[in-house]
């Protein structure tokens, strides 16, 4: 879709996402987004994860970006909430539907393993050192609203896991992905 924006062309773009909630020992996997990264700003940090395909499943779209963007095999998904995001990059205004699912994954160190993707480095980082400055907004929401030990805001905003979720603990079984 274009719209006229005066003399001006914006391009209009939506786009579903699904996203990666994996903590391990008060440590949050976050991916580094690259010059490529077609919604938020190089150099931030992002959960790994990405679009959806058309005719892809969520959970499938969610398994095949953590094997891009670190190299780790996804064991079990538990979706928990969907937020939207307006962005503008590159000229384009982005209306994106982000899906947060806490994880469970195989053992493994993180490598991106995608040539010239939307991110540039996958690594496990302390909760505690997380700056809300260097994260993409999907991040930053996803930290304080479902990361446990995160402060919630003086509104008690923020959600409880539900059912009892403990983010990076092992999965019940493999076969749930």
């Amino acid at each position: 879709m274009v719209e006229q924006a005066g003399a001006v062309d914006v391009r209009v773009r939506t786009r579903v996402s699904a996203y990666a909630i994996a903590v391990e020992e008060d440590r949050l996997l976050v991916a580094r987004l690259s010059d490529a990264s077609p919604i938020f700003s190089p150099g931030l940090w992002h959960l790994p994860g990405g679009g959806i395909d058309p005719g892809e499943q969520p959970v499938e779209a969610l398994g095949r970006e953590l094997r891009e963007e670190t190299g780790l095999e996804l064991t079990t998904a538990q979706l928990l909430d969907a937020r939207t995001y307006a962005a503008q990059r590159h000229g384009v205004s982005w209306h994106l539907t982000a899906l947060f699912y806490a994880v469970g994954l195989r053992p493994g160190a993180p490598t991106v393993t995608e040539i010239d993707g939307s991110t540039d480095a996958a690594v496990w980082t302390p909760v505690a050192d997380l700056q809300e400055s260097v994260l993409s907004p999907p991040a930053a929401d996803a930290l304080r609203l479902f990361v446990p030990g995160v402060r919630r805001g003086s509104a008690g905003q923020g959600q409880a896991l539900p059912h009892g979720i403990v983010l990076g603990s092992e999965p019940a079984s493999a076969d749930s992905v």
